[in-house]
């Protein structure tokens, strides 16, 4: 799994680096319960088809997103506005199209255009026969975190 899992990290980490200017530490990936509640404000989603499916997700609190979009934009967001909501889904579309690039020895992929889920403590629902979604917590600036999730099964159950 640690081979499907550090292509995210690693781009995660570039991606942060070259866009934003900000540097992250990845903490220890875990698994999570499709049923976990959480404190996100907003999500953006991403799904993978080909010779695997799943999907990548990153959430943040609110603070987090506007802080972004702030550093990428160069104007002040304190609430999830279009141009907050355009930013996170920008930043979820370049992870995962990074992440295919270096998963495409293993798979042939094809990923969606980026959804957004937002409100407070808001879930997102996973397909039951999804792989094991693992959440890679990040932290950036100075106390803030964010996680992205990501489940990926072989379409032949591999």
């Amino acid at each position: 799994m640690e081979k499907y899992i550090q292509p995210f990290v690693d781009v995660c980490v570039n991606v942060f680096r070259d866009f934003v200017g900000a540097e992250l530490t990845p903490e220890r990936p875990h698994f999570s319960n499709k049923d976990d509640l959480n404190e996100w404000d907003i999500s953006a989603v991403i799904g993978l088809t080909g010779e695997a499916r799943g999907a990548v997700v990153i959430s943040m609190k609110k603070q987090l997103a506007c802080h972004l979009t702030g550093t990428l934009t160069g104007a002040t967001h304190s609430d999830l506005d279009e141009e907050v909501v355009d930013a996170i889904g920008e930043i979820i579309n370049i992870i995962a199209g990074n992440a295919k690039r270096g998963l495409e020895e293993a798979f042939r992929l094809v990923i969606s255009l980026p959804t957004i889920v937002k409100g407070p403590g808001h879930s997102v629902q996973w397909p039951n026969g999804q792989a094991r979604i693992i959440c890679i917590p990040f932290h950036i600036f100075e106390s803030e975190t964010f996680c992205l999730s990501v489940a990926i099964e072989a379409s032949n159950g591999a």
